[in-house]
């Protein structure tokens, strides 16, 4: 079994309010150093008890944990392979349909969002193949003149740069690949 499948956490497990859970710890940690139940609920819009019970939950799927002494939330290892996972998954699914489809930078964003749990570590190790397959292949033939610019299976993400789905997911840091809130 591959390290990412190792730790997934099935689809069925994992709501996607729980992923809005473990990627709002993750930010927070990243950027304030912590992340606290009230911290979650003010950037979630929530109520300290709605993200209590979640964060509860979160615990005993061994996703999060609180650090001794103190009231801060940490992901455990687990959770951090699972938030690399949503990201890369959301990362993959956004740049798919925004540059192979071309729907809007809008509805990719959205539409990545809500299926960014949804997919398998196999499907995205898959996806991850197919993507840069693509792109690194009609990158190549298009240099050599071989493919006309109207044949344009180009993306923004440079996917040629990793050498397998499991240094893509490694490299997943926050939303760093999709557009910041003022660029959107």
């Amino acid at each position: 079994m591959k390290k990412s499948e190792q730790n997934h956490v099935s689809e069925a497990e994992l709501s996607h309010s729980m992923v809005h859970y473990l990627l709002t710890i993750h930010k927070l940690k990243e950027g304030k150093g912590y992340a606290r139940v009230t911290d979650i609920a003010k950037d979630l819009g929530l109520t300290k008890g709605s993200v209590s019970t979640a964060v509860n939950n979160l615990k005993k799927k061994n996703l999060v944990m609180e650090e001794e002494d103190s009231k801060f939330l940490l992901l455990t290892d687990d959770g951090h392979s699972e938030v690399h996972r949503i990201l890369s998954s959301r990362t993959l699914l956004y740049y798919f349909l925004k540059d192979f489809v071309g729907v809007s930078e809008e509805v990719a964003e959205n539409d990545s969002c809500q299926m960014e749990h949804l997919m398998s570590p196999e499907t995205s190790e898959k996806f991850f193949e197919f993507m840069k397959d693509l792109a690194c292949t009609c990158e190549r033939l298009e240099g050599k003149g071989v493919i006309p610019d109207s044949f344009n299976f180009k993306t923004s993400l440079n996917l040629c740069q990793y050498k397998s789905a499991e240094d893509f997911v490694e490299s997943q840091e926050g939303d760093k690949h999709l557009p910041s809130e003022s660029e959107a």
